[in-house]
């Protein structure tokens, strides 16, 4: 029988006509590093009361725009869960931003202290985690990552919670492009991209919604105008929505930190190979961070303006070419008092 808890968990994260149109605010280092610019004073200089404020006012400002936002406990819970919307629905992160960047890969974990049953249990409508994969990194780092997104997975289940899978490629240590920085690689290969998706969408992992990067460099993406390259990218993102669609799991696109133009010829590319909505958050708000950060009034009239701006263009693109999500119950063996209390297992 259909978990109705992830069931009505999604519709949570959709807009009314199923739309997913989302912020992602649990960003950890972008928000130190634009916190840092803003104040021009180092990363580590970034105090955790600053982080708190830069929180709240994202959820301040952006909140009534988006179908659900993603926070962090660590940070954006207890900066903003107050006045987080009731009709806004509530993704939560589960892991932690630390990897272990070993010599065969990266290597993830949950946040100390923090679990899937205690996200159920604050009222979180989703769990999201980040899985660093490459299909070519060592096997026991292969081995870790498949076997943290199968625990993640099952504990789901159990809570009847959804699941959210980012799967993000990244440089190895040893490479001429590695960095630690949430960046997109100007070199990223789409068969690494889509072939993690490939791996994922099994039935094991029990991936609900998927949050996934552009196959290919969303800076060096051509037009979608029916040139030869564009027809190659196309291809590439064509790929994924087909892996999607064979498994029936719904996918978004994360923005990455993209220039919002790039963005939405991301989503262009996406949408038409059958993408359901964005879980965006650079793209949309990092200007006025970065900007006008501690000026209340002014990230708060930055987010009003550019960054309303940018979330309106994202959903009036979302509304015109994605294909909408829709529940989904089975009833059909329920036919007599009781039954469906026994059967819901």
């Amino acid at each position: 029988m259909t978990q109705i808890g992830k069931t009505r968990g999604m519709a949570r994260l959709a807009d009314a006509d199923g739309f997913f149109t989302m912020v992602a605010l649990d960003q950890r280092p972008p928000l130190v590093n634009a916190i840092a610019k803003a104040r021009g004073q180092a990363a580590r200089e970034v105090s955790f009361h600053d982080m708190l404020a830069a929180k709240r006012l994202l959820v301040e400002g952006l909140s009534h725009h988006a179908s659900s936002m993603l926070l962090d406990p660590n940070f954006a819970v207890p900066a903003a869960i107050d006045i987080l919307p009731a009709r806004t629905g509530l993704i939560v992160t589960l892991e932690e931003h630390r990897f272990d960047d070993t010599a065969g890969g990266r290597i993830s974990r949950s946040i100390d202290n923090w679990s899937v049953e205690k996200i159920r249990r604050l009222g979180g409508d989703a769990v999201k985690v980040l899985a660093w994969y490459r299909p070519d990194a060592a096997p026991e780092v292969i081995r870790h990552q498949q076997d943290y997104v199968r625990t993640v997975a099952a504990e789901c289940r159990r809570h009847d919670i959804p699941f959210v899978l980012e799967l993000l490629v990244y440089p190895f240590a040893d490479s001429k492009q590695y960095t630690t920085d949430y960046v997109e690689s100007a070199d990223k290969r789409a068969d690494l991209v889509v072939e993690s998706v490939r791996e994922f969408a099994k039935p094991e992992y029990g991936v609900d919604l998927y949050k996934l990067e552009s196959p290919l460099p969303a800076a060096s993406l051509p037009e979608r105008n029916g040139s030869a390259e564009a027809k190659e990218a196309a291809a590439q993102f064509e790929a994924i929505g087909q892996i999607c669609r064979d498994a029936g799991i719904p996918w978004v696109l994360l923005s990455g930190g993209a220039a919002p133009e790039d963005f939405e010829r991301v989503l262009s590319y996406s949408y038409a190979a059958g993408a359901q909505g964005f879980l965006a958050g650079r793209t949309i708000w990092l200007d006025a961070i970065q900007s006008h950060f501690p000026d209340r009034a002014a990230v708060l009239d930055a987010l009003a303006q550019d960054g309303s701006a940018r979330m309106q263009r994202l959903c009036d693109l979302t509304r015109a070419h994605a294909k909408p999500w829709s529940p989904s119950y089975d009833f059909q063996t329920i036919d007599r008092e009781g039954a469906f209390a026994c059967a819901y297992a």
